[in-house]
């Protein structure tokens, strides 16, 4: 059994090439809640629904965001009358939402993603990191700010001091879902807003720190492969480098991939984390996410 640690964009990724190695009913993901909010009146969960749309192979692969050929007849309505959205919110993406904000009224959040994957035909299983509301708040030079004001009303171009979110309660059954696994990976995701509030939730460490798990790094040479990883890790402290990332997850890693470009950092990474493997990590095509797939299963594939 694998269980994979997930935020939005590059883990679904690897999730695609995963699939194809490894009978999709023996993973498991466990995905970011942090981001998630209200909008125009429907919960939105922006990564839970990438990575159901993903493996439901319905995602638009352009963003990384939404269903694939959607329309935007409401989204275009609300803003001609004067109800514009912070989210360009798809039609059918918004029936999704919907949906989930009506079980949601009878059914903790793990219990409404189920439903959705069930409904979608998908084997693997799902897991919010947590039931509870986890806010997250990035300090700027203009202020204090959301996760979404910061992102996309700002477009990501403030200075960024300082980044806090509330630790919660992860879902019934996580920690033993982690424990019990063979292998957990750590997909190439931002280690600070995605990856951070799912290792940061209560008790998960703790029991990363009892299981083998494998890593990604999302950095190669000085830059996110996408997102604002950068200013994010630079504001916490952190080089802005695969081995500024081998320091956030050194206490709980046994392997950690990192890409072609990054070979000199090896013997650095090697003081943190025993077993490095140097790979192609960049993803443009479905041959290179069952190639990096191939590494991070081993011998498991």
């Amino acid at each position: 059994m694998i269980s994979v640690l997930s935020g939005g964009t590059g883990t679904p990724k690897l999730l695609q090439g995963m699939v194809e190695l490894v009978n999709p009913e023996d993973i498991t993901v466990i995905v970011n809640t942090v981001e998630n909010e209200y909008f125009s009146g429907v919960y939105v969960a922006p990564d839970v629904d990438t990575v159901l749309y993903t493996l439901a192979g319905i995602i638009n692969e352009n963003t990384w965001y939404g269903v694939k050929d959607d329309s935007f007849i409401t989204h275009d309505r609300l803003k001609e009358i004067g109800c514009p959205e912070t989210l360009k919110i798809g039609d059918r993406d918004r029936a999704m939402k919907i949906q989930k904000t009506l079980l949601m009224k009878e059914h903790p959040l793990s219990d409404a993603v189920n439903i959705q994957r069930l409904e979608l035909g998908i084997k693997s299983r799902i897991i919010p990191m947590s039931n509870q509301k986890s806010k997250i708040t990035i300090t700027t030079h203009l202020g204090e700010m959301e996760f979404h004001q910061f992102l996309v009303e700002n477009q990501g171009k403030p200075e960024v001091h300082d980044i806090s979110y509330q630790k919660v309660d992860p879902t019934p059954g996580l920690i033993e879902k982690i424990e019990n696994s063979d292998m957990v990976v750590i997909g190439p995701s931002n280690p600070i807003t995605s990856i951070g509030p799912i290792i940061s939730a209560k008790g998960v460490r703790k029991a990363l720190q009892k299981t083998y798990v494998v890593g990604v790094s999302p950095i190669v040479g000085n830059k996110p492969v996408s997102g604002p990883a950068a200013k994010f890790m630079q504001a916490m402290g952190h080089e802005v480098s695969s081995l500024g990332v081998a320091d956030i997850y050194k206490d709980f890693m046994d392997k950690f991939i990192i890409d072609l470009v990054d070979r000199d950092h090896q013997e650095e990474i090697e003081k943190l984390i025993s077993d490095v493997m140097i790979t192609h990590t960049i993803m443009t095509n479905v041959t290179d996410k069952i190639n990096l797939a191939r590494c991070i299963l081993g011998e498991n594939v």
